[in-house]
């Protein structure tokens, strides 16, 4: 484990030590809500598709039509999931830097079993390079985190403000469970063993899961550190202390009862001391469950559903100027110049080249360029070889899913893989991609440098393939 890229740094605590994979420290150098050095460079969207809710926060009220404000649950509209899935599509089109789509409401997603799902498997399916994210309160966690991960989900945030059932009971009155309504005690104490198990779950399957906590003073506000602290030994990478919004005209519990919100110091203070345990997120805006655009600039008014166009471009040539685009945010502009290009790599860690083309259902896209071999991105693809009878080169019935793997590479200069078939070596061929294999089981940066200083000498391969249509 290599310890955490200091581009990628997710928090503000600087004794607390987040260990990473490469291929980890990468994508969250490319989430702005992770990495502080990530959110004035790509932006996200939130997708309002989940309007109910399985449990009842007292610092919450979910509000519609509240443009001019910035707080968790409040969205202009609810979407269904094609009018989402459009949507993501516009604004993807729209705003090159867009990198993240996740749903956090205005209800929870978890509560809304179909509407997410049927959301973020047609997102995994229109939208190849964008990577999926969700928002839980955790109590529906445990018996779905193996379809986020099918799906393409990498991070997941989990709201957990408290270890103790007699602090939770404070903030959360009653849950529905299994078609139960529970109080008190009972309905605490379930939630948090839910969320400790789904975070487990979670971490376990690869997934990046961020703590977030309301700061709720003179109730968890000396308890949050603990919760740093045990998050951290269940798996999770970043804590977000999150100050309480309680004004009265909002209309939650807490605001009509008259509890107070949390001042700059006491939120730093806690923040400091959770940080003795974890990395902690000091850029969160606390966004609205429909906000699109850099955090801090939320442009979701500008994306109406009336906006949407009724017959949507052709996906990959937006993918592929996107491409172009993200490939110059992270090399600093240096992808722009003649000898620089695109890969794609077969890897399931992000450290080695190690992956079979046919097998693959992600492939990681670098920028090689005078900057270094740089990560921009993913696609995810399915994978054209299901088994070892259908591996047969020469077997028709894959050929459209192998056009369809090429086309989703077609703005790449070269594939590199463990091992290819001899059709699909040949098809690449016959785009201008080069297929490698020699690098198998080695470093990914490692090769790929090596490869593009060879590249770069040769005349007739030196053509910029990124700015393919």
């Amino acid at each position: 484990m290599a310890s955490c890229h200091s581009s990628a740094n997710p928090g503000c605590g600087a004794s607390g030590k987040a260990e990473l994979t490469p291929l980890q420290a990468d994508k969250i150098a490319q989430h702005p809500c992770y990495s502080r050095s990530a959110h004035h460079r790509y932006a996200r969207m939130h997708l309002a598709v989940a309007p109910a809710c399985n449990l009842q926060c007292h610092y919450c009220n979910r509000k519609y039509d509240c443009s001019n404000e910035s707080r968790p649950g409040v969205v202009s509209e609810v979407l269904s999931p094609a009018q989402a899935i459009a949507k993501a599509r516009h604004v993807a089109a729209a705003l090159p830097q867009l990198a993240v789509i996740g749903i956090a409401g205005p209800g929870d997603p978890l509560a809304n079993i179909a509407r997410t799902f049927n959301t973020l498997e047609g997102l995994r399916s229109a939208l190849p390079d964008i990577k999926l994210c969700l928002s839980t309160n955790g109590l529906a966690l445990p018996e779905v985190v193996d379809r986020l991960a099918d799906v393409g989900v990498d991070h997941v945030t989990v709201t957990v403000n408290a270890l103790d059932a007699d602090i939770a009971a404070q903030i959360y009155p009653w849950l529905w469970f299994d078609g139960e309504r529970l109080e008190g005690l009972e309905a605490a104490a379930l939630l948090l063993a839910r969320q400790e198990e789904g975070i487990r779950k979670l971490t376990a399957r690869g997934i990046m899961v961020k703590i977030n906590s309301v700061l709720i003073p003179g109730i968890n506000d000396r308890h949050l550190p603990a919760v740093s602290e045990k998050a951290r030994e269940w798996g999770a990478m970043l804590h977000n202390v999150m100050p309480l919004i309680s004004r009265p005209e909002h209309g939650t519990v807490f605001g009509l009862q008259g509890q107070r919100e949390p001042s700059a110091r006491e939120v730093a203070e806690v923040r400091a001391n959770c940080g003795m345990s974890m990395p902690q997120m000091a850029h969160c805006h606390q966004c609205r469950a429909d906000a699109i655009g850099m955090l801090g600039e939320d442009r979701s008014q500008s994306f109406p559903l009336s906006a949407i166009p009724q017959t949507a471009e052709p996906y990959l040539p937006v993918m592929y100027r996107r491409a172009q685009i993200q490939a110059g945010i992270a090399t600093a502009g240096e992808s722009e110049s003649a000898d620089a290009c695109l890969v794609a790599v077969a890897t399931r860690e992000g450290v080695l080249i190690d992956e079979h083309f046919g097998h693959v259902q992600r492939f990681q896209i670098y920028s090689a360029s005078a900057a270094g071999v740089t990560l921009i991105g993913e696609r995810f693809t399915p994978p054209f070889c299901t088994d070892k009878s259908e591996c047969d080169d020469e077997v028709s019935r894959h050929e459209q899913r192998l056009d369809a793997v090429v086309a989703l590479l077609a703005d790449v200069s070269a594939v590199f893989c463990a091992r290819i078939g001899l059709s699909p070596w040949q098809r690449l061929e016959q785009a201008g991609i080069e297929p490698c294999v020699s690098g198998a089981w080695q470093s990914v940066t490692e090769v790929i440098a090596l490869w593009w200083q060879q590249h770069r000498l040769v005349p007739s391969a030196g053509k910029n393939r990124m700015g393919a249509a």
